[in-house]
Formats: C-alpha cells, sequence, structure tokens
C-alpha cells in the first residue's frame, strides 16, 4: 500500500476510495498522534457542498469523539476560513472536507496544525504509520471520557468578519461578477463584496451536493467571462469548489490568470515596502513571462517545486509574505496560512480601487509567454532516469541553447502515472510545439 496522504491531504472517490471507515480511522490516528498531550482538545471541522461531506463529517466525528475529542462543526466553510478558525480559537486542530477543484463524485480530508498550517509531510507519515498499528488503534477512551459537540466555540461569522475587515477600500462605484462554484463561497462571497458597497452579481451560487465545478468555478470560467461582459462588470472573480483558489476575468472578459494576479499584488505591496526583499515565491510552472516581469521591476520571483505546500515552506523560511502558483492558490502570510481565493480577490479589488485603472490596463504589467505540455509515456520504474540518459540530457541542453535565455524547458515525472510530463516555453507556439514533441518522443524512446 502506497503512502496515503498526497499533495494536499486524503483524496479520492467518496465511498469507494475514500470510505467512511477511512475517515473514521484517520480521525482516531489524528488524534493519537496530534492530541496526546492536550488536555481539553477540541477540532474544528468545515465542509464543502459534497453530498458526500456529511457522511464523511460523521465519520471524523465519531472517531473524535471516540478518543475524548471534541468537535465543532462550522458547516460550510471555504477552506482558509477552518485554517483562519482554527489558529484564532482554542482549537487543537483543523479539519476541512473537499476535493477542492475536483468534480463532485470525489472528496478529501486535510488537517491543520493549531497554527492554521498543513501539516507537513513528516507529521502525515505519523498518523499513516499509526493506522496501520492495529494496537493503537483499537484504543478508545472510557464513556464518561468521550468527546461532544461544541456548536458554540467556532462559526463562520468569525472567518466572516476577518474578511470584511482585512480591506477597508469603498468598492460603492464597481460592478463585480462572482462564480462561487456552487461551493464554499456560495454565501460569504457575495455578502462580503455587498459590505464593502459593491454592486454584485453572482452566478454558480446554488450548490445542490453534485454540481460542484461542474463546468464553473476557477478551471471553467466561460460562464464568468460572458457574465462580465454582459453586466458591463469592473471585474469577475471565479473561485474553486472550497474558495482557496481565484482566477479573475477583466472587463473585456479576458482571463487574468494566478501569475498576473501575483505579479500586481507583489508591485503593490513593493511599493508599499511590504514585499521582504522584494521577493515572490511560486513554482517551476509559473509562466516565464511573471520571472521576467519582477525582474524588469527591481523585484525576485523565486521558483519551488510543484505545490503550494513547497511555496509555503520556502516562505516560513526565508520570511517572504506573497507566494503562489499559477492556478490561482495565492497565500498572503500577513493574513492568511494558507491559500484564500476570497482574500486575494478582495486584495485584488483593493487593488483597482487605489489605481483607478483597469485590470486589463494593469495585467498587461506581464507579457504571458506561450506554453505546450506534452506526457511521455514511459515505464514506471525509470520516470525519475531522464537526467541520467545522456542522450536526452543532449537534447535537453541543444534546445536551451537554440531559446537563448527566452525560453525554459521544464521536464518533471508525474506522481502517479507512468509518464514524463514535458513542458516547453518560449516566444513561437509552433517552434514549441515541435520541439516539444521531438523531446517527448525521444524520451519515450529511451525509457519506454
Amino acid at each position: 500500500m502506497g503512502r496515503l496522504f498526497g499533495t494536499d491531504g486524503v483524496r479520492g472517490i467518496a465511498g469507494d476510495d475514500l470510505t467512511a471507515v477511512l475517515a473514521y480511522k484517520l480521525a482516531k490516528a489524528c488524534a493519537i498522534v496530534m492530541l496526546k498531550n492536550i488536555e481539553k482538545p477540541l477540532i474544528i471541522i468545515g465542509k464543502d457542498s459534497r453530498k458526500s461531506c456529511d457522511m464523511l463529517e460523521a465519520s471524523l466525528s465519531a472517531g473524535f469523539f471516540s478518543m475524548g475529542v471534541d468537535v465543532a462543526s462550522v458547516g460550510l466553510i471555504p477552506t482558509p476560513g477552518v485554517a483562519y478558525l482554527t489558529k484564532t480559537t482554542r482549537a487543537s486542530c483543523g479539519v476541512m472536507i473537499s476535493a477542492s477543484h475536483n468534480p463532485a463524485e470525489y472528496n478529501g480530508i486535510k488537517f491543520f496544525n493549531k497554527e492554521g498550517f498543513k501539516l507537513d509531510d513528516a507529521m502525515e507519515d505519523e498518523i499513516d504509520e499509526v493506522m496501520k498499528d492495529s494496537v493503537k488503534m483499537a484504543t478508545n477512551v472510557e464513556t464518561k471520557d468521550m468527546g461532544n459537540w461544541k456548536s458554540r466555540e467556532a462559526s463562520v461569522d468569525q472567518y466572516v468578519k476577518h474578511l470584511k475587515c482585512s480591506m477597508l477600500s469603498d468598492l460603492s462605484s464597481f460592478r463585480i461578477t462572482l462564480d462561487t462554484a456552487n461551493g464554499a463561497a456560495c454565501r460569504i462571497a457575495p455578502e462580503v463584496f455587498a459590505a464593502l458597497g459593491a454592486k454584485v452579481h453572482t452566478i454558480n451560487d446554488h450548490p445542490d451536493g453534485i454540481n460542484i465545478n461542474e463546468d464553473c468555478g476557477s478551471t471553467h470560467t466561460t460562464q464568468l467571462q460572458n457574465k462580465v461582459i454582459e453586466t458591463k462588470s469592473h471585474v469577475g472573480f471565479a473561485y474553486d469548489g472550497d474558495a482557496d483558489r481565484l482566477i479573475a476575468v477583466d472587463e473585456k472578459g479576458k482571463i487574468v490568470d494566478g501569475d498576473r494576479i501575483m505579479a500586481l499584488l507583489a508591485l503593490q505591496l513593493r511599493e508599499k515596502d511590504l514585499l521582504p526583499k522584494n521577493t515572490l515565491v511560486s513554482t517551476v510552472m509559473s509562466n516565464l513571462g511573471l520571472e521576467l516581469a519582477m525582474k524588469k521591476e527591481g523585484c525576485q520571483l523565486l521558483r519551488t517545486k510543484v505545490g503550494d505546500r513547497y511555496v509555503l515552506e520556502e516562505m516560513i523560511k526565508e520570511g517572504y509574505v506573497l507566494g503562489g502558483e499559477q492556478s490561482g492558490h495565492i497565500i498572503y502570510l500577513a493574513q492568511s496560512t494558507t491559500g484564500d481565493g476570497l482574500l486575494t480577490s478582495l486584495m485584488l479589488a483593493s487593488l483597482l480601487a487605489e489605481k483607478k485603472e483597469s485590470l486589463s490596463q494593469l495585467a498587461a504589467v506581464m507579457d504571458h509567454y506561450p506554453q505546450v505540455l506534452v506526457n511521455a509515456r514511459v515505464q514506471n520504474h525509470l520516470k525519475n532516469a531522464y537526467m541520467e540518459d545522456a542522450e536526452i540530457c543532449q537534447e535537453i541542453s541543444a534546445l536551451e541553447k537554440k531559446m537563448d535565455g527566452k525560453g525554459r524547458v521544464l521536464i518533471r515525472p508525474s506522481g502517479t502515472e507512468a509518464l514524463v510530463r514535458v513542458m516547453l516555453e518560449g516566444e513561437n507556439q509552433d517552434e514549441l510545439n515541435q520541439m516539444a514533441q521531438e523531446l517527448a518522443n525521444l524520451i519515450e524512446k529511451r525509457l519506454g
């Protein structure tokens, strides 16, 4: 059996890979590992709008109760809301039930420590090991010591208040369209923007348990793009199912992705002397245009491995405050411990109000270089061997020399499939297509 935890908690098809029994065991193992020295432990549990969330919440709660842990269920809430409440209340740990941007049949369970940060690999591995220990997993507290519901310990409204107070801009002159992906932001996002004076249009805000992320939200922006033009909105914001991501749409209906949003926020923070070391943190997948835009403005882009956890690790280690991913998962450590789509949208709206320019004008600070991604199918045990193959390395060097600093070659093995992902970035789309395919063919020939 492989590692239970993936890059963002435990995920799978609800009722199939991710069962009620597994959730129960996860809660018990979490209690054993994380809460063993806490006198009166309290867990905060939040969820998105998937139908399977109730099943998993009940199972998690039962597992915690059996170990003497109290549970505060806050219901429908964005993932960053759970992180915020965990940090700001007396909670010992937080749990979010969500599969983020994935379809409704999937679900996931992610844990936050008492500081509101996602668990590191070592803690996840320890929980994983405890789950394999039949003796430890068979333990329960006595009936008199079992946990209870603590419904008044935390509420969604505390997170809403935090968002409203995070930005002081007057948005009364703005028309804003929101796509809440039939997910966790469906009530909160319109409420917060309306409270700041904006005229709000909302789409995909009627979750039924199975329509979360369905042709909507941050991964399917066509509806939002059309609605922004129809309503003559100044800006549109698309969240994913648990609202930890944001993709924006400008007044012309054009997508403004996470890279462009990070560029704008980084430069604004730099102007206010709030960007430590003039550095923005992102992953190797961010567009070359972001790196060049930062360099032009006297800032640095620091790249990490793919995954917001690696971005966060680098930010904490070096004291940076802004980082994220092209997908719109953006972390502003001064106000959040994890990616927060709602906070990001408020920061971007505040920037528009301050600059008194359109989003299309501001987003022009960054040129977007064409990217091509081609999968090379290889033998699974060889997918990490591409850097040891002289012919492959020679071809990569030749491509980099040909690009002459105006492009990138990124090779990345898939974490779940027998694939090597070949990503090329540069100025000429047709040329990139050809070069990427030829390199993928060579990798398949050598390692397939």
